[in-house]
């Protein structure tokens, strides 16, 4: 198990902790108990070790989601957002996807705005931009998903980040392919990018002949 703290009983926030209780929670399908332990960390630790008490936040609202609780994941992401500390994604994105699941769509369509406002701005995130356009597609608006798949592409290919770039490129296509649209630029980079791996192993299936959608 991961290091609670010192012999004084301090707690230290680190991620192989909250790994193992995001992995025990996946094998059990038990999350709230695991959002449980998370808040209960994030809520009592004395200082951040590896992670951030807003990530500490951001990751027990994930569960809380998951445990289908999204008034209590409301309340986390913006416990993360006030924090203000460093996170994995915008608080803002999963805090939109719990507006959804409580039926405040518009809470959760201005959140999505002002982080499109932000973007325009040069100020957008890569795994922030995934989130949103999962969501998206979640909920039909799959141009929307593509914008901010595409999105997402573009910032990742300024960082140089190979890795998110090709879960982007990934979801881009799934979300093109629903769209009934051909392949693009940006599809035959995801092709380089899975024939550089170490497998060749392919992120999207061939189109069949005709270049018709396959699902």
């Amino acid at each position: 198990m991961g290091d609670l703290g010192t012999s004084t009983n301090m707690v230290v926030l680190n991620d192989d902790l909250f790994d193992e209780i995001e992995f025990d929670a996946a094998r059990t399908g038990d999350h709230r108990r695991a959002a449980l332990r998370m808040n209960h960390l994030a809520a009592t630790a004395e200082q951040a070790g590896s992670m951030s008490r807003a990530e500490a936040y951001m990751r027990a609202g994930d569960q809380w989601l998951l445990a289908d609780e999204p008034e209590i994941a409301a309340e986390r992401f913006e416990l993360a957002r006030a924090d203000g500390g460093a996170t994995f994604a915008d608080p803002r994105a999963p805090l939109a996807r719990a507006m959804y699941a409580l039926g405040r769509r518009e809470e959760g369509q201005a959140l999505i705005r002002e982080l499109d406002r932000e973007s325009a701005e040069g100020k957008s995130d890569p795994r922030t931009c995934d989130l949103i356009a999962e969501l998206l597609a979640e909920q039909g608006d799959m141009d929307g998903a593509l914008y901010w798949a595409t999105a997402g592409a573009d910032e990742c290919k300024r960082r140089g980040d190979r890795a998110e770039l090709r879960l982007l490129l990934s979801l881009r296509y799934r979300i093109r392919n629903d769209l009934g649209m051909p392949e693009d630029d940006y599809d035959r980079l995801l092709d380089e990018l899975t024939a550089d791996g170490p497998a060749r192993q392919r992120l999207r299936p061939a189109r069949p002949a005709g270049g018709s959608a396959d699902s």
